[in-house]
C-alpha cells in the first residue's frame, strides 16, 4: 500500500499504543489474496503477553472500523511482537536487547556478531564473539552511526548466566 496509508494508520496507531503503554514497533500493510492485511507489531520493556496483544488488537479494531483509514475494502488485522529475532532499529531495541546476542552489519562493510553489554542513546557496548571459537571476546563500542542494519540471534545452547554465577562446577 502507499506510504500515506501506513502514515495515516502510525498516526491513529501511536496515541492508542502510548495510551496501552505499548510502543508501536511496526505497521505494514499487505496484499493477502483478495484483501489486504494490516500487520502490527507492539513491544514494551519488558515484552508483551498474549491478553495485551489481544486488548490491543480489540481497540485497534474498533479504531479501525471508526475510521476511514483502511477505506471500505475487508481487511485482516495482526496484532503481535517483533518476535525473536528483532531488529535493533532505535536506541530502546539496543536497551530491550542487553545480554543478548546480534548480527550487527557495518556502514563500511564489515559483520560483527555480538553480545549486547550495554546500550544508551548513541551507542552500544558490545562484545564481539571469536570467529569459529578462535581467540577471546572483546569489549568494543560501538556508535549507532556505524550501525547498517542489526538483529537479535536466537540461541539455542546458552547456559543461563545466572547458574553459572551459583557455581555449578559441572560436579555431581
Amino acid at each position: 500500500m502507499s506510504t500515506t496509508t501506513n502514515d495515516r494508520l502510525r498516526a491513529l496507531l501511536e496515541p492508542l499504543a502510548a495510551q496501552a503503554g505499548l510502543d508501536l514497533e511496526d505497521v505494514r500493510v499487505t496484499q493477502a489474496g483478495s484483501r489486504r492485511q494490516v500487520q502490527i507489531d507492539v513491544d514494551t520493556d519488558d515484552g508483551v503477553d498474549m491478553d495485551t496483544i489481544a486488548d490491543f488488537s480489540r481497540v485497534v479494531g474498533e479504531a479501525l472500523d471508526e475510521s476511514d483509514v483502511m477505506g471500505d475494502g475487508a481487511y485482516l488485522l495482526e496484532v503481535g511482537s517483533p518476535g525473536a529475532e528483532r531488529p535493533l532499529a532505535l536506541p530502546r531495541h539496543w536497551q530491550r536487547a542487553e545480554g543478548r546476542l546480534a548480527k550487527i552489519h557495518l556502514i563500511d562493510g564489515g559483520e560483527v556478531v555480538a553480545r549486547v553489554l550495554e546500550a544508551d542513546e548513541d551507542g552500544a557496548l558490545v562484545e564481539v564473539q571469536p570467529v569459529k571459537g578462535r581467540g577471546r571476546a572483546k569489549e568494543r563500542r560501538l556508535e549507532y552511526s556505524e550501525v547498517a542494519r542489526a538483529r537479535v540471534q536466537v540461541e539455542f545452547n546458552r547456559k543461563d548466566e545466572e547458574l553459572l554465577d551459583e557455581g555449578d562446577d559441572g560436579a555431581e
